[in-house]
């Protein structure tokens, strides 16, 4: 049996993934309760108690990292019972909240029997600091939605556009208050909460449209590219979210994709061999390059970007990347 806890997670990509487990006939070992902080934790107390009833041995339990307080408890648990874990990870708390040190998250990730890594950076880096466990690389989130992207052909249009969605808070993507000035030659359409007020007055190239519903981008959004960027500079992503992109794979790149839309990667990036190498997107180091890359690139090259860009949506529709690491785990225990 394939079986995993259900959480009813703030986090799409978590979501996202349990929503596909549940499609493939996994089993949920999940005790449902309430809402709220107290009875999340609760709902974790009892699932635990679950666990021991209902896991036999050949099981493959399912384990979405970080799970709080609980994670190693449920590996326990299922080697207890005879069965066998596979952890997804999706953040690393020695870089997402700086919480726990190197050492503390691998003995921490130590107690699984395979680990699906986002990419072949994060990969390294676990096994530069110890990780002895199997990995497996996911390469990149998949991404669900009831929304199709428009299929018409996209004809690109007299200055090259690209888009934006997402928080835009100034802590977290401070890149965004700088961007305008270094756009002469192309458009940026910016969605999303958390704009300081008064600020989209003085842009020239930008235009702001407030907050979107995910399915709702997904349908209509009519931009030649979708930006993945994050931290305090245009010049190389930088700062604490920034930086994170060196390791992890952002759901914003699945989020863009599924819309249809090729991506614009920061070159240091962990995705940005795979998004290049599939030839979803390109890669630059600062996003003044922008205006002559876009405007360099010729119609016929657009048009192979755009294919690949639709060709992977229903991939990421389908959980393509997730089923294939998973098979991968599993042929590893």
């Amino acid at each position: 049996m394939n079986c995993y806890i259900s959480m009813d997670s703030p986090n799409t990509a978590k979501r996202h993934v349990d929503e596909l487990m549940r499609r493939w006939g996994f089993t949920d070992l999940a005790v449902k309760t309430g809402k709220g902080k107290v009875a999340t934790f609760f709902r974790k107390v009892f699932s635990m108690v679950n666990l021991l009833f209902k896991l036999k041995k050949g099981d493959v339990l399912v384990i979405q990292y970080p799970f709080k307080k609980f994670y190693v408890a449920q590996c326990q648990i299922a080697h207890l019972k005879g069965a066998k874990t596979v952890t997804l990870i999706h953040d690393l708390g020695t870089f997402r909240r700086r919480k726990l040190t190197a050492e503390q998250e691998v003995k921490r990730l130590s107690h699984t029997d395979v680990i699906i890594v986002h990419n072949q950076s994060m990969n390294n880096w676990l096994t530069e600091h110890g990780c002895k466990v199997p990995l497996v690389n996911l390469d990149i989130f998949d991404y669900l939605s009831s929304e199709q992207p428009s299929s018409e052909p996209h004809v690109r249009g007299e200055k090259p556009t690209f888009t934006f969605a997402g928080g835009i808070s100034q802590r977290k993507t401070g890149f965004l208050y700088q961007l305008d000035e270094v756009l002469d030659g192309c458009h940026f359409d910016l969605y999303g909460s958390g704009l300081v007020p008064g600020t989209e007055t003085n842009w020239k190239n930008t235009t702001y449209h407030g907050q979107i519903d995910s399915d709702q981008f997904i349908g209509t959004v009519k931009a030649d590219w979708g930006l993945v960027w994050d931290g305090d500079t245009i010049d190389g992503c930088s700062g604490t979210w920034g930086s994170y992109l060196r390791i992890n794979n952002p759901h914003k790149a699945s989020f863009c994709l599924r819309a249809g839309l090729p991506v614009i990667v920061w070159k240091e990036s962990a995705m940005a061999p795979f998004i290049t190498s599939n030839h979803l997107g390109i890669a630059v180091d600062s996003l003044r390059e922008l205006p002559e890359k876009l405007q360099g690139i010729t119609p016929e090259e657009y048009a192979l970007y755009k294919r690949a860009a639709m060709t992977i949506k229903d991939e990421l529709n389908d959980g393509h990347y997730f089923k294939t690491a998973f098979e991968k785990a599993v042929q590893l225990l």
